[in-house]
């Protein structure tokens, strides 16, 4: 029998605070390209008690208004009373946006810096993975617990679980035989409540209207253990109850830890910033050889230098499931990819203001981004 383990991974609601501010820069950066689509956003969010600030540095032709854009933000996620500790309509926003240094602009301006094309935006690894486990070929532990959140998410919207609020956190582990999801060992869902909602309550309805439909019924057992808000009341949460900060959910956004990450965040940053489009490109690379058959898992690792065009390096790690060795992926991955920045961009459409929708729920393992296309993959096998 192979050896057994256990591995976990946690996902946030839209409402969690970090993931609040998440979705603010994303929504200025989509805000900003709907209009330019050259635009250069660095857009950073911090949300408190009744307060939400934008700080970074743009350089666009657009026009936006900020402040209504992001009091539309919050009041979609659902904060719209006073009540739950925070309302779109009377928090404060405060916008500090300055312009793009032009000693990192002349770097990724095309024909502006020491080299001819258009050169990463900073330096920097990025890492992207992928792996047979789920039909995303995502890790289990980070799908189900996005799923959860998402089931979440819809039992809010609709209204069937009437006491919820925007803030949540779920958490899910797996235990593997070998590198096989062999059962779920434990669920972890904490959901912010209204103060009326009794704890019994709350853990029946979520055990038995989010957890229980949303998970694989083959992976939950008679052993599983379930925590449903484990300190036995959530009424103060969002961002009341803890300050948010864009780009501090970067495991959550990414893979739940399985594999690695190069430690940038994607949120608020337009694609000539190679900490989100080069992590893009990472998992579309991975991704398609996992879909070729190449192997079952792997992560690749790019590596670029601020104002440089072309990867410094291409690494792939297929954790012995794969009968081609590190040369011969790097051949295939030069082959099949432009990963220049210009090359991602272009092929993954990335210049449109499709930023918003990746900031909650992860950016990765969800149908209708570029980077989740196999297209690729039918080639690739031909060529291996």
């Amino acid at each position: 029998m192979a050896a057994r383990s256990v591995f976990t991974s946690e996902s946030v609601s839209m409402g969690h605070p970090d993931k609040l501010c998440d979705q603010v820069s994303d929504a200025v950066l989509d805000a900003m390209l709907a209009q330019d689509s050259d635009s250069r956003v660095a857009c950073e969010t911090l949300t408190t008690t009744g307060l939400v600030m934008i700080a970074g540095e743009v350089t666009t032709k657009a026009e936006v208004d900020l402040a209504p854009l992001i009091r539309s933000v919050v009041h979609d996620i659902g904060y719209t009373s006073s009540e739950m500790g925070f309302d779109a309509s009377t928090c404060a926003v405060q916008v500090a946006l300055g312009r793009q240094s032009p000693d990192i602009s002349q770097g990724v301006s095309e024909g502006e810096g020491l080299h001819k094309e258009q050169g990463a935006g900073d330096q920097g690894m990025m890492f992207g993975y992928a792996c047979t486990e789920t039909p995303e070929l995502m890790p289990a532990p980070i799908r189900f617990a996005h799923q959860l959140m998402e089931a979440h998410r819809g039992k809010l919207e609709s209204g069937e679980i009437d006491y919820l609020r925007p803030d949540a956190k779920s958490q899910v582990s797996i235990e593997y035989e070998g590198e096989e999801p062999a059962r779920i060992s434990a669920v972890v869902l904490s959901t912010q409540h209204s103060p009326e909602a009794s704890y019994d309550q709350i853990r029946k309805d979520i055990i038995e209207q989010v957890i229980q439909p949303t998970l694989r019924a083959d992976l939950l057992d008679d052993d599983t253990i379930y925590h449903v808000n484990p300190t036995g009341r959530f009424v103060v949460g969002g961002p009341m109850g803890d300050a948010g900060l864009t780009g501090r959910k970067i495991i959550v956004d990414t893979y739940g830890g399985m594999g690695r990450h190069g430690g940038g965040a994607f949120s608020g940053k337009d694609p000539s910033k190679v900490d989100r489009s080069a992590a893009y490109a990472a998992r579309w690379v991975a991704k398609n050889l996992v879909a070729a058959g190449i192997a079952t898992r792997a992560e690749v690792q790019l590596a670029y230098a601020i104002g440089v065009a072309e990867p410094g390096s291409i690494r792939v790690d297929t954790f012995g499931t794969s009968d081609a060795d590190g040369v011969e992926l790097e051949r295939l991955v030069r082959k099949h990819f432009d990963l220049t920045p210009m090359g991602i961009i272009e092929a993954l459409a990335l210049r449109a203001p499709i930023y918003r929708p990746t900031s909650y729920h992860g950016h990765f393992g969800r149908e209708g981004f570029p980077w989740e296309a196999t297209s690729k993959a039918d080639s690739i096998r031909k060529d291996a």
